[in-house]
């Protein structure tokens, strides 16, 4: 068995399109669903708002995944968006990528949805809350949630560092069960808990531009600049609820017929995610007032439609649905960024055992570097400043990767096109618009979030040149 480092083909293609569409799936779901919609509520008021901004996310996140689609049949190999950038553009720009997804992306948000498995399994076991300081050692207090979060975070490094089989069965079963459950709660809400009193009432103002004063407990009218403001604060929420969908192109390299399914695991997994969202905040209006839903205690809002539906039971319910969808979202993400580094290390931009296979023919080294430093913002509670300061990161490569679409047609006009990307060049370039629109309304109205995503980025750059001088490119 090859554990010697080599081309990302060397890797077993293990997964088919259920696998890919799993993975696409389960990464996007996690907590955020149960969660988001209160602040969402907060900025823009009222019910058709609410959905709009669900509606918007999702219709450019399929059209992002759609685009995607033609990048990833012209380069089925690991890493995935990192090579599409590094062949658009530079190495440079790549490493800037990756260095941000290792650092904080994939990090920070594997470890943000750690915590939330955590604190969700403290409501059925207490001991388990954050509120139980295991440790103080002045500097940094350890809780028993982060030591929970990190010990899930090993379990499946562990398993998945034994095989890509072990991550896929893991992937698959965890998010069809949550599909499911999902499914199962919404349909609960707006069939057998629906209260026509609440529905009528919350969409007779369906579209009133206000903003709810969690502090006052009143809605104050807004438009205008207020309202755009309220709409890119609000889909800070969103996009990141719709977020990680671009994972299932890191693991090219262990797809079968990767030019056909990674495209169509795309639209598929981020369709059924959208209409899984949607569907959810209809029953949250179904069972919830507006004031409800803007104040739900913590943000919980799913907790508070499920009492609705179940009674005090509700809690556990959704306690019991969040552990389901974080376990399973948290395997995603962490079976497919080590082979982002995988592919960095192959270019030299990384250490180099990250780029060797294990016996299992995955890379182990890549996946347990990623554990450690994981655990570390675990331990560090800073992962979720992180994660709000690249939002704007995030957006800017995708955006960046879209336009390299039409940089790799002008640059490689003979290259093989399995699959062209779905409306072009009118829907790349409207999601690149929308992206961009996105950006210079948080550089204004949320410069705290931007700024220093900026920075992370920019760090990146003399620690490119430093691996650019001292580790030899192994591959072209």
């Amino acid at each position: 068995m090859n554990t010697t480092p080599g081309q990302p083909d060397d890797m077993k293609r293990e997964l088919g399109l259920l696998d890919a569409t799993m993975l696409v799936a389960g990464s996007m779901i996690g907590s955020g669903i149960f969660i988001v919609s209160s602040d969402i509520v907060r900025h823009v008021g009222s019910a058709g708002w609410l959905i709009f901004i669900w509606i918007l996310t999702g219709v450019i996140t399929i059209i992002a995944a759609l685009s995607y689609g033609e990048l990833s049949a012209m380069f089925p190999k690991a890493g995935g968006q990192y090579v599409y950038l590094r062949e658009a553009y530079s190495r440079l720009v790549a490493f800037l990528y990756g260095w941000s997804l290792f650092m904080v992306i994939q990090a920070g948000t594997i470890a943000a949805v750690g915590v939330a498995f955590a604190k969700f399994a403290a409501y059925i076991f207490p001991s388990l809350s954050d509120e139980h300081i295991l440790l103080d050692l002045v500097i940094v207090k350890i809780n028993a949630a982060q030591l929970v979060s990190i010990g899930t975070i090993v379990i499946l490094t562990w398993f998945n560092a034994r095989g890509v089989k072990n991550g896929k069965i893991i992937q698959t079963v965890f998010t069809i069960v949550k599909i499911l459950s999902l499914g199962g709660l919404i349909i609960m809400g707006l069939f057998g808990a629906f209260n026509t009193e609440i529905w009528n009432a919350n969409w007779s103002t369906a579209w009133e531009t206000v903003q709810w004063d969690v502090g006052s407990g009143t809605a104050v009218s807004i438009g205008g600049a207020a309202l755009f403001a309220g709409i890119v604060s609000a889909m800070v929420g969103s996009l990141f609820s719709s977020d990680a969908w671009n994972n299932v192109t890191f693991i090219a390299g262990e797809i079968r017929n990767p030019r056909r399914n990674i495209g169509l695991s795309l639209f598929l997994g981020t369709s059924i995610v959208t209409i899984i969202y949607v569907s959810a905040n209809l029953m949250y209006l179904a069972t919830l007032s507006m004031e409800e839903i803007a104040y739900a205690p913590a943000d919980r809002v799913a907790v508070v439609a499920a009492q609705a539906i179940f009674g005090q039971a509700g809690t556990l319910v959704i306690a019991v649905m969040i552990m389901i969808s974080t376990f399973g979202c948290n395997n995603g993400l962490i079976l497919a960024g080590a082979r982002v580094y995988y592919t960095m290390s192959q270019d030299g931009l990384f250490f180099k055992k990250a780029g060797v296979l294990n016996k299992f023919e995955v890379p182990g080294w890549g996946l347990w570097a990623q554990c450690i430093w994981t655990s570390i913002l675990c331990l560090t509670g800073r992962y979720g400043d992180l994660l709000n300061y690249v939002i704007f990161v995030v957006l800017i490569f995708y955006a960046l990767t879209i336009i390299g679409i039409f940089v790799l047609r002008r640059k490689l006009p003979d290259a093989e096109r399995p699959y062209k990307a779905f409306g072009y060049p009118m829907l790349p370039a409207l999601y690149v618009l929308a992206a961009m629109t996105i950006c210079v309304g948080l550089l204004i109205y949320q410069p705290t979030f931007t700024w220093p995503g900026l920075v992370i980025v920019l760090l990146g750059i003399p620690v490119f040149f430093m691996w650019s001088k001292y580790t030899p490119r192994k591959i072209d």
